[in-house]
């Protein structure tokens, strides 16, 4: 006989309903204690996201999603997300939000002139769906934050690009590769490299692939203290906009 007192084991929670869980918070930015509890316990929830996240679950879901990319056309660009004050807000003893000029923290937080920011970048093909993704300090250049996403470039490909990446390094560094960089260059240049308007106009399906993103709110705004946890739910929000793509229309 059980001693008095002693209480029954719990069993697991599904990994479906938590899964459901996990993306019922992503699409409203609740707070993770506001999880419904059809999904289980809201703590089930987010140590199951955070375990998943170190064992790289998340990481390997958007890898395997983004290999069928067409990748004749890359647009890379980037969006800058407001943090909210609770995901500023580190525990005592950590470093704050370093001010202009300094070195920035690995949190990916930095002040620029909308305040606290994150900006996320992105690389997409030629359907607007992403192939890498990259977390860096609001006030990052751009140019060059996408030294290390450009990997997936080859002979024979175009990247599209607006002029925050006009730089000659990165222009000899693609043709180096064979790839046409497609780059509206700044109106201070000398020497204006080839530039084709009519296809820069395509550019627009980078903007699109951020517009689709802040339709989680998760996302929209940053309430995620840790970089690794909030580009985890980035590349959660990506796979699901990548899975859009083979869900049946009829």
């Amino acid at each position: 006989m059980p001693c008095r007192g002693a209480e029954a084991p719990r069993l697991r929670v599904d990994d479906r309903r938590v899964l459901n869980g996990i993306y019922w918070r992503l699409r409203t930015g609740s707070p993770w204690a506001d999880i419904p509890e059809r999904y289980g316990p809201y703590t089930t929830c987010y140590n199951r996201f955070v375990r998943w996240r170190k064992a790289g679950v998340w990481d390997r879901l958007f890898d395997a999603v983004s290999m069928a990319y067409d990748g004749d056309v890359q647009m890379i660009d980037s969006s800058s997300i407001r943090v909210h004050q609770h995901g500023a807000n580190g525990k005592k003893g950590t470093r704050r939000i370093p001010p202009p000029g300094r070195e920035p923290d690995d949190r990916c937080m930095g002040r620029s002139r909308g305040g606290v920011t994150t900006k996320i970048h992105a690389l997409v093909d030629a359907r607007g769906l992403p192939i890498a993704l990259k977390l860096t300090p609001g006030q990052a250049h751009d140019g060059r934050s996408a030294a290390d996403m450009l990997d997936t470039l080859g002979g024979g490909d175009v990247l599209l690009a607006d002029r925050a990446y006009d730089s000659d390094a990165l222009r000899l560094e693609m043709a180096a590769r064979g790839v046409w960089a497609n780059i509206k260059p700044m109106p201070g240049r000398k020497r204006r490299p080839p530039f084709s308007a009519f296809l820069y106009r395509y550019r627009n399906l980078v903007e699109r692939f951020f517009s689709k993103l802040k339709h989680f709110r998760a996302i929209a705004t940053r309430f995620e203290k840790h970089s690794e946890n909030y580009l985890a739910l980035v590349k959660l929000a990506s796979a699901k906009i990548w899975l859009r793509l083979y869900e049946p229309v009829s």
